[in-house]
């Protein structure tokens, strides 16, 4: 059998490797039309109507040119100050025992979540749904006061969710201005004095103003981005330093918005996108930053949200609501509990694989 293969090997060796075939007929060419005869004949008025449309047309041509995609510099809202921000409540009905089978791991017992802007709005509805998973939670906002009384209402409600538990999350009120460093690190030192640990943070602290570019005060610009970004770097790498000293895993949730990849309108709002746009991929750097220490960081991307302080702002600005939600597919606006299941999700170990990632909660506005 050998030989045999051998001799088959010789004499495949020994054969002339032919030159390809080539044919010598020449290849038929084809002169190009005369360039002249694309032009259209101006006796062809068929397409005059459609050509309007289109940039051969006169700009302005049509009323309705634009009319969806652009900001208006009329529309002005100026965040309110801190004394005029309506309250929130927690979500009734949302944390009572049931038999409902669902998976273990989306469990967030004896996990110890911080909620930055925990207070009102989103936040107070995502410290909620860490609560209600099982977690303990440091609400800390600007208004300590205001976050007492809710982290006294979520515990309350718990109780009576739950009557006969065994045990009740513990649910605590800290003072942040989340802007500054020196005041996030008091904050995170209390909250670990507190609850002796921090397994997951969730960044809801921000806010939004629409001025037009031009007439935004710059002073203001600073304010919004100092909250934005900066509070949203400062506790990340805060609770991430922590992390790391534990030799512990961690899940960081940044609450960042869709206006991070589209541009609103017809509100004009350009450093609140951009802002946004930066907490997105300031989670996808640090996920892969802090990849190697377990430490996962994510991002929620929140639609038009019909919270108390969105209410207060369609009181003053009833048109923008026919606006906003011909832009949604899904046609209305979210609620604030629409979040509570993406939070848990990713604060949870049911998201054990998922870094890096940006979820976008808008009934479809950023994909049309």
């Amino acid at each position: 059998m050998k030989n045999n293969l051998l001799r088959q090997v010789s004499r495949a060796s020994a054969t002339a490797i032919r030159s390809p075939t080539c044919s010598t007929t020449p290849i038929a060419t084809r002169a190009f039309s005369n360039v002249q005869s694309l032009k259209r004949d101006s006796s062809q008025d068929d397409s005059d109507k459609h050509d309007e449309l289109s940039t051969a047309g006169k700009p302005g041509a049509f009323q309705h040119e634009g009319q969806f995609s652009r900001t208006d510099n009329t529309i002005r809202v100026e965040y309110p100050e801190e004394a005029n921000l309506p309250s929130s409540k927690p979500v009734q009905g949302r944390g009572g025992f049931h038999f409902k089978r669902t998976l273990a791991s989306f469990s967030l017992e004896n996990r110890v979540g911080v909620v930055t802007g925990g207070a009102r709005g989103l936040g107070l509805v995502m410290s909620q749904a860490l609560v209600v998973s099982g977690a303990d939670v440091a609400i800390v906002d600007l208004n300590k006061d205001e976050a007492a009384r809710q982290a006294d209402v979520l515990m309350e409600n718990f109780r009576s969710e739950n009557p006969g538990a065994d045990q009740v999350p513990k649910v605590t009120a800290h003072y942040a201005d989340v802007s500054s460093p020196d005041s996030v690190n008091k904050a995170l030192e209390e909250i670990i004095s507190d609850h002796g640990k921090i397994d997951n943070l969730v960044t809801s602290a921000g806010f939004t103003e629409n001025f037009d570019a031009i007439s935004y005060p710059h002073d203001r610009m600073q304010k919004l981005w100092g909250v934005n970004v900066n509070g949203t770097y400062l506790f990340a790498i805060g609770v991430a330093k922590h992390l790391m000293e534990r030799k512990a895993p961690g899940s960081l949730v940044f609450i960042g918005s869709m206006s991070g990849a589209i541009v609103n309108v017809p509100q004009p709002q350009a450093p609140y996108n951009a802002a946004k746009a930066a907490v997105r991929h300031l989670a996808a750097s640090l996920a892969v930053e802090w990849a190697h220490a377990g430490i996962r960081v994510n991002c929620i991307s929140p639609g038009y949200m019909l919270t108390a302080l969105t209410k207060k702002i369609l009181d003053d600005n009833p048109e923008l609501a026919n606006k906003w939600t011909s832009l949604i597919p899904q046609g209305k606006m979210g609620r604030p509990e629409d979040l509570m299941g993406a939070v848990t999700f990713l604060c949870s170990d049911a998201s054990g694989y998922v870094t890096g990632a940006d979820i976008r909660v808008d009934g479809g506005y950023t994909v049309t």
